[in-house]
């Protein structure tokens, strides 16, 4: 036990003299680090305080520097102020040299305008003076000398003018009425024609109802074929035993109808049959189409043409112009024009010519841009048609001004031919407008009374207040009607004005 116990002591103290000796050594580095960080701390006092001096060295020679730049900077402006100055005060001396001059100028001015005032008065007065005295010795006022004047001289113009116009109207209208109307009859004679409307449908007829579902097929893939191929609208259900084809293009329909047909006859209808029967119908038509237009050419008796020219023109039985067949319609118009053409010794050959050629327009499609009458013009040079026939055709409706007796005589033909009664179809709707414009037209002058429009709109007849209108004003109010009707309405053939006064009637026809 004591010697355990001495042990333990001795670990002890030897613990306790370690702690001790450790501590002095602490002590001692610790110490040492003190007097270091003293040193360092009063080096970088001496540092800094150098550098701060020569910090404010530089300052002050910057300083002095800039000074310096500052200094000069102001002389120089000082010098360019002080030369700014001089100039302005030359400156102010002109100024105030031409303001002088200009007070001067402006009190010159001002006395003369002062002397053309006084002047100005003195010829009012003088002239207030002479109108005074003429007033007095007219025995009216100015105001009522210049009305009198006026109405006088209207007057009298007016009913020298409606002398003239009288007269002259007379003259010519009796001679171009003589040999119109001698020229025209003898057209129409010469030239019968039959007129009859065609529609955007055709009718096929069925041999029983019961063929509807074979032409609709199953789910109605029969007549998507027809539709399909053909470009044309089947209607079946809406007529009994029948098929309603229905479109726009003539041609289209045509097609169809045939197609149609043969279908029917054959029995067999499925949508390869269709294709195969709407192929050959189109065939069929092709060579129908060559043949209208070759017996077109022999019918119209004016030369050979060329085939394209020819094909153009077979198109043309399939498609009409107001319910108007556009084939028939040609045909006679070349007869009305070699009619009048022949009376008038003019270009037969090549009125005949332009006439067969004036519509081929109207068969081609929507892509050829431009008017009926140009892309018909275009055609004839481009199958080198003579300079006259191509004139003739671009002039039909007035796209150029026509320059030739033939041109003249296609429009009149074209017009007359237009103007058949029941030569084309026109809806009610638009035949009342028109009536009623006419009638519109010719009562909003002063002094009518009443206004008739007859004969489908070709005649119109004007009663006038005879207290109001006396015979040569109404002359002169027919052909003012007549003249609007020309400017602002759309009519065919003439409109025949006749104005009613006192049992008497004065006409103009347009």
């Amino acid at each position: 036990m004591l010697v355990v116990a001495g042990i333990a002591i001795g670990i002890v103290v030897g613990v306790l003299a370690a702690v001790v000796t450790i501590a002095m050594l602490e002590k001692s580095r610790l110490g040492e680090l003190r007097r270091r960080r003293t040193l360092l701390i009063t080096e970088a006092e001496r540092e800094a305080e150098a550098i701060r001096r020569e910090a404010q060295i530089e300052n002050r020679e910057r300083e002095l520097a800039l000074r310096a730049e500052i200094e000069d900077e102001v002389r120089n402006r000082r010098t360019e102020i002080t030369r700014t100055e001089e100039r302005i005060a030359t400156l102010e001396l002109d100024l105030d040299r031409k303001l002088t001059e200009l007070s001067r100028r402006e009190q010159g001015v001002n006395d003369r305008e002062l002397a053309s005032k006084e002047l100005h008065e003195e010829l009012k007065h003088v002239k207030e003076q002479e109108q005074h005295v003429l007033e007095k010795l007219a025995g009216m006022t100015q105001p009522e000398a210049r009305a009198h004047l006026l109405d006088r001289s209207e007057e009298l113009v007016r009913h020298e003018l409606a002398r003239r116009v009288r007269q002259l109207d007379e003259e010519a209208r009796a001679e171009a009425k003589r040999r119109a109307r001698n020229l025209v009859a003898d057209a129409l004679q010469r030239v019968a024609a039959s007129h009859a409307a065609e529609t955007t449908v055709s009718m096929v007829e069925l041999p029983s109802d019961d063929m509807k579902g074979r032409i609709i097929g199953r789910e109605g893939r029969n007549i998507r074929a027809l539709e399909h191929l053909t470009g044309v609208d089947f209607i079946i259900d809406d007529t009994p035993q029948a098929v309603v084809l229905s479109s726009f293009d003539g041609i289209r329909r045509e097609i169809a109808k045939l197609t149609l047909q043969k279908l029917i006859e054959d029995g067999r209808i499925h949508p390869a049959r269709i294709e195969e029967t709407y192929y050959q119908s189109k065939s069929e038509l092709d060579d129908l189409i060559q043949q209208a237009g070759e017996q077109a050419v022999f019918e119209a008796n004016c030369g050979d043409f060329h085939p394209e020219i020819v094909k153009i023109l077979g198109r043309l039985r399939f498609r009409t112009s107001y319910g108007q067949n556009v084939l028939k319609h040609t045909l006679e118009v070349v007869h009305l024009a070699g009619v009048m053409a022949t009376e008038l010794d003019a270009g037969i050959k090549t009125v005949k010519r332009a006439a067969l050629l004036h519509d081929v327009g109207k068969a081609m499609t929507h892509e050829v841009e431009g008017s009926h009458a140009l892309i018909s013009a275009s055609l004839a040079r481009r199958y080198n048609e003579t300079q006259g026939v191509v004139h003739a055709i671009e002039a039909h409706h007035y796209e150029v001004q026509p320059q030739t007796v033939e041109a003249v005589l296609l429009i009149s033909a074209d017009a007359i031919s237009a103007a058949r009664p029941g030569a084309r179809g026109e809806s009610l709707e638009h035949y009342i407008k028109r009536l009623s414009a006419l009638e519109q037209l010719a009562e909003a002058h002063s002094g009518v009374e009443r206004v008739y429009a007859l004969q489908a709109g070709r005649e119109i007849r004007v009663i006038v207040k005879p207290n109001e209108v006396d015979d040569d004003e109404a002359a002169l109010l027919s052909h003012e009607i007549a003249r609007e009707i020309e400017d602002n309405l759309e009519y065919p053939g003439q409109v025949k004005v006749t104005v009613i006064r006192e049992s008497r009637a004065i006409d103009v026809a347009r």
